[in-house]
Protein backbone atom coordinates (compact mmCIF):
# COMPACT_ATOMS: atom_id res chain seq x y z
CA UNK A 1 0.00 0.00 0.00
CA UNK A 2 1.37 3.90 -0.77
CA UNK A 3 -0.12 6.46 0.91
CA UNK A 4 2.19 9.50 0.96
CA UNK A 5 1.36 13.29 2.06
CA UNK A 6 2.22 16.66 1.54
CA UNK A 7 1.85 19.81 3.74
CA UNK A 8 3.28 23.12 3.44
CA UNK A 9 2.75 26.58 5.35
CA UNK A 10 0.74 29.05 4.19
CA UNK A 11 -2.94 29.49 3.18
CA UNK A 12 -3.69 27.65 -0.15
CA UNK A 13 0.22 26.78 -0.62
CA UNK A 14 -0.86 22.98 0.15
CA UNK A 15 -3.87 23.19 -2.44
CA UNK A 16 -1.89 24.85 -4.94
CA UNK A 17 0.41 22.61 -4.99
CA UNK A 18 -1.90 19.20 -4.95
CA UNK A 19 -3.63 21.03 -8.30
CA UNK A 20 -0.54 21.43 -9.98
CA UNK A 21 0.52 17.45 -9.24
CA UNK A 22 -3.60 16.40 -10.61
CA UNK A 23 -2.95 18.51 -13.68
CA UNK A 24 0.62 17.09 -14.63
CA UNK A 25 -0.39 13.21 -13.83
CA UNK A 26 -3.47 13.66 -15.73
CA UNK A 27 -1.75 15.27 -19.01
CA UNK A 28 0.21 12.23 -18.91
CA UNK A 29 -2.88 10.03 -19.06
CA UNK A 30 -3.08 8.69 -15.90
CA UNK A 31 -6.79 7.93 -13.90
CA UNK A 32 -7.19 10.09 -11.02
CA UNK A 33 -10.37 10.00 -8.67
CA UNK A 34 -10.17 12.44 -5.81
CA UNK A 35 -10.54 16.25 -5.35
CA UNK A 36 -8.79 19.43 -5.77
CA UNK A 37 -9.15 22.48 -4.02
CA UNK A 38 -9.55 26.49 -5.59
CA UNK A 39 -9.57 28.92 -2.94
CA UNK A 40 -11.91 31.98 -4.43
CA UNK A 41 -10.80 35.38 -2.28
CA UNK A 42 -13.77 37.50 -1.97
CA UNK A 43 -13.06 41.29 -1.81
CA UNK A 44 -13.30 43.15 1.58
CA UNK A 45 -14.30 39.51 3.23
CA UNK A 46 -11.85 37.49 5.51
CA UNK A 47 -13.22 34.21 4.73
CA UNK A 48 -12.58 32.97 0.97
CA UNK A 49 -15.13 30.64 -0.97
CA UNK A 50 -13.58 27.04 -1.55
CA UNK A 51 -14.29 24.83 -4.47
CA UNK A 52 -13.58 21.31 -5.28
CA UNK A 53 -13.22 19.85 -8.61
CA UNK A 54 -13.96 16.08 -8.77
CA UNK A 55 -11.39 14.37 -10.41
CA UNK A 56 -11.34 13.46 -13.35
CA UNK A 57 -13.59 16.08 -15.24
CA UNK A 58 -16.17 18.15 -12.44
CA UNK A 59 -18.41 18.78 -11.09
CA UNK A 60 -17.26 21.56 -9.27
CA UNK A 61 -18.84 21.85 -5.61
CA UNK A 62 -18.97 25.12 -3.58
CA UNK A 63 -17.78 23.58 -0.49
CA UNK A 64 -18.31 26.86 1.54
CA UNK A 65 -21.20 28.97 2.83
CA UNK A 66 -21.20 32.69 2.59
CA UNK A 67 -22.03 33.42 6.57
CA UNK A 68 -21.72 37.04 5.67
CA UNK A 69 -18.64 39.26 6.76
CA UNK A 70 -18.90 39.23 10.08
CA UNK A 71 -18.89 35.03 10.63
CA UNK A 72 -16.14 33.69 12.50
CA UNK A 73 -15.45 29.99 12.62
CA UNK A 74 -15.70 27.35 10.19
CA UNK A 75 -17.61 27.94 6.94
CA UNK A 76 -17.46 24.25 5.83
CA UNK A 77 -20.68 23.25 4.40
CA UNK A 78 -20.90 19.38 5.41
CA UNK A 79 -23.98 18.64 2.90
CA UNK A 80 -21.79 19.90 -0.19
CA UNK A 81 -19.12 17.79 1.57
CA UNK A 82 -20.59 14.93 1.63
CA UNK A 83 -22.21 15.32 -2.02
CA UNK A 84 -18.08 15.39 -2.71
CA UNK A 85 -17.47 12.43 -0.91
CA UNK A 86 -20.63 10.41 -2.73
CA UNK A 87 -18.72 11.29 -6.14
CA UNK A 88 -15.41 10.49 -5.44
CA UNK A 89 -16.60 7.03 -4.35
CA UNK A 90 -18.33 6.59 -8.04
CA UNK A 91 -15.01 7.31 -9.59
CA UNK A 92 -12.61 5.10 -7.23
CA UNK A 93 -12.66 1.90 -9.03
CA UNK A 94 -10.45 1.68 -12.25
CA UNK A 95 -8.81 5.08 -10.85
CA UNK A 96 -4.66 4.51 -10.94
CA UNK A 97 -4.45 7.51 -7.73
CA UNK A 98 -6.62 8.99 -5.33
CA UNK A 99 -5.66 12.39 -4.61
CA UNK A 100 -7.17 13.92 -1.04
CA UNK A 101 -6.75 17.76 -1.35
CA UNK A 102 -6.91 18.00 2.30
CA UNK A 103 -7.36 16.06 5.80
CA UNK A 104 -8.95 18.21 7.35
CA UNK A 105 -11.15 18.85 10.06
CA UNK A 106 -14.01 16.78 8.95
CA UNK A 107 -11.53 13.82 8.17
CA UNK A 108 -9.64 14.03 11.56
CA UNK A 109 -13.17 13.14 13.02
CA UNK A 110 -13.41 10.29 10.68
CA UNK A 111 -15.83 11.52 8.40
CA UNK A 112 -15.11 13.23 5.45
CA UNK A 113 -13.45 11.32 2.80
CA UNK A 114 -12.33 9.00 5.34
CA UNK A 115 -14.56 6.07 3.97
CA UNK A 116 -12.57 7.03 0.42
CA UNK A 117 -9.44 6.72 1.85
CA UNK A 118 -9.92 3.53 3.60
CA UNK A 119 -11.52 2.01 0.38
CA UNK A 120 -8.41 2.93 -1.73
CA UNK A 121 -6.05 1.23 0.86
CA UNK A 122 -8.25 -2.23 0.40
CA UNK A 123 -8.12 -1.79 -3.62
CA UNK A 124 -4.24 -0.82 -3.04
CA UNK A 125 -4.88 2.02 -5.28
CA UNK A 126 -1.81 4.99 -4.10
CA UNK A 127 -2.58 7.86 -2.51
CA UNK A 128 -1.59 11.80 -2.21
CA UNK A 129 -2.89 13.73 0.65
CA UNK A 130 -2.86 17.28 1.46
CA UNK A 131 -2.30 17.95 5.48
CA UNK A 132 -2.43 21.03 7.01
CA UNK A 133 -0.45 21.65 9.91
CA UNK A 134 -3.99 21.98 12.27
CA UNK A 135 -4.63 18.32 11.44
CA UNK A 136 -1.26 16.40 11.03
CA UNK A 137 -1.20 14.55 14.42
CA UNK A 138 -4.59 13.49 13.66
CA UNK A 139 -3.65 12.36 10.38
CA UNK A 140 -0.35 10.53 11.13
CA UNK A 141 -2.58 8.80 14.28
CA UNK A 142 -4.58 7.76 11.70
CA UNK A 143 -2.46 6.64 9.01
CA UNK A 144 0.48 4.95 11.51
CA UNK A 145 3.70 3.83 9.62
CA UNK A 146 1.72 3.64 5.64
CA UNK A 147 2.41 7.09 5.29
CA UNK A 148 5.44 9.16 4.13
CA UNK A 149 6.10 12.68 3.64
CA UNK A 150 6.86 13.46 0.32
CA UNK A 151 9.27 16.50 -0.60
CA UNK A 152 7.27 19.92 -1.28
CA UNK A 153 8.27 20.41 -4.87
CA UNK A 154 5.97 19.61 -7.91
CA UNK A 155 8.14 17.01 -9.46
CA UNK A 156 9.36 14.74 -6.82
CA UNK A 157 5.63 14.64 -5.57
CA UNK A 158 4.72 13.66 -9.18
CA UNK A 159 7.97 11.36 -9.14
CA UNK A 160 5.98 9.17 -6.46
CA UNK A 161 2.69 9.15 -8.27
CA UNK A 162 4.17 7.77 -11.02
CA UNK A 163 6.49 5.39 -9.24
CA UNK A 164 3.87 4.51 -7.16
CA UNK A 165 1.15 3.47 -9.71
CA UNK A 166 3.70 1.44 -11.70
CA UNK A 167 4.87 -0.51 -8.29
CA UNK A 168 0.53 -1.06 -8.34
CA UNK A 169 0.59 -1.84 -11.81
CA UNK A 170 3.90 -4.49 -11.45
CA UNK A 171 1.96 -5.98 -8.55
CA UNK A 172 -1.10 -6.96 -9.80
CA UNK A 173 0.64 -8.09 -13.25
CA UNK A 174 2.85 -10.51 -11.43
CA UNK A 175 -0.30 -11.97 -9.34
CA UNK A 176 -1.86 -13.09 -12.74
CA UNK A 177 1.31 -14.79 -14.16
Amino acid sequence: MRLAYVTLQGRGRTDALIAAVAERLQAEGLRLAGTVQSNIERPYRRKCDMDLRILPDGPIVRISEDRGDLARGCTLDSGALEQSVAEVQLRLPGSDLLIVNKFGKREAEGKGLVPVIGDALELEIPLLVGVNGLNLAAFLAFAGDLAVALPTDISSVVEWCRHSVVAKTDRCMGALI
